[in-house]
C-alpha cells in the first residue's frame, strides 16, 4: 500500500493538513508516486482509523475548520518496517510509449505533438524541482547542506526526480529528431 507510505513520509515533515499534504504531494512526491486528492483524503481518514496517524481539529475564524495530521508511534514503526524490506520491482506505464510504439501505423504528427508535450512539461517540472533544490540548499553548497541536514531523504528523492525528467527531456529530443529525420527522408 504505496500510497500509505508516501503519506506517512511526508509527515515526517511535521504536522499537516490534508489540503497541505496535496500540495507538498505535487510538490514533491508526485514525480514518483501521484494521488489526487480524494486519494489522499481518503487514505488519511484510513490511517487515523487504523491509529497510524492522529487527527487534530482546528477550529478556524471565517474559514472552514481544518483537520492537522501527524504519525503516531505505531505510524512511526510501520514506516520503519516498510523501510525495513524489499521493495516491490517499478514499472512503467505509460500511454505515450504506447503510441510511439505504433508509431508506424499511427498518426505520426500528433505522436510527434505529444512528445513536444511531453518535453514541455518535463521542462516545467525541472524548473519547479531546481527551484525546490534551490530553496532547500539555501546558498550552501550541496556536501555543507547533506552534512548538516535533519532529513536528507526528501533531498535524495527530488534529485531522482530532477534525474528522471531531464531523461525524459533527452528521450523526448532524441526520439523527435528520429521521426523529423525520417518524415524528411520519406518526402
Amino acid at each position: 500500500m504505496a500510497l500509505r507510505h508516501a503519506l506517512m513520509a511526508a509527515l515526517l515533515e511535521g504536522e499537516a493538513s490534508g489540503y497541505d499534504l496535496a500540495k507538498g504531494f505535487d510538490a514533491s512526491v508526485a514525480n514518483f508516486w501521484p494521488a489526487t486528492p480524494q486519494q489522499l483524503y481518503r487514505e488519511l481518514d484510513r490511517m487515523a482509523a487504523d491509529g497510524l496517524a492522529r487527527a487534530r481539529l482546528v477550529h478556524q475564524e471565517k474559514r472552514p475548520d481544518k483537520r492537522l495530521f501527524s504519525l503516531t508511534e505505531a505510524g512511526h514503526r510501520a514506516l520503519h518496517d516498510f523501510t525495513a524490506g524489499p521493495p516491490r520491482p517499478g514499472v512503467i506505464r505509460d500511454e505515450l510509449l504506447i503510441q510511439v510504439q505504433a508509431v508506424d501505423t499511427g498518426d505520426e504528427a500528433a505522436v510527434r505533438q505529444a512528445l513536444k508535450d511531453r518535453m514541455s512539461r518535463a521542462e516545467a517540472k525541472i524548473a519547479r524541482y531546481e527551484r525546490l533544490r534551490a530553496t532547500l540548499l539555501d546558498g550552501r553548497f550541496e556536501d555543507d547542506y547533506l552534512a548538516d541536514a535533519e532529513r536528507v531523504g526528501p533531498y535524495l528523492t527530488l534529485m531522482r526526480g530532477l534525474s528522471f525528467e531531464r531523461e525524459n527531456l533527452r528521450w523526448c529530443e532524441q526520439s523527435l529528431k528520429i521521426l523529423e529525420r525520417r518524415a524528411t527522408g520519406r518526402e
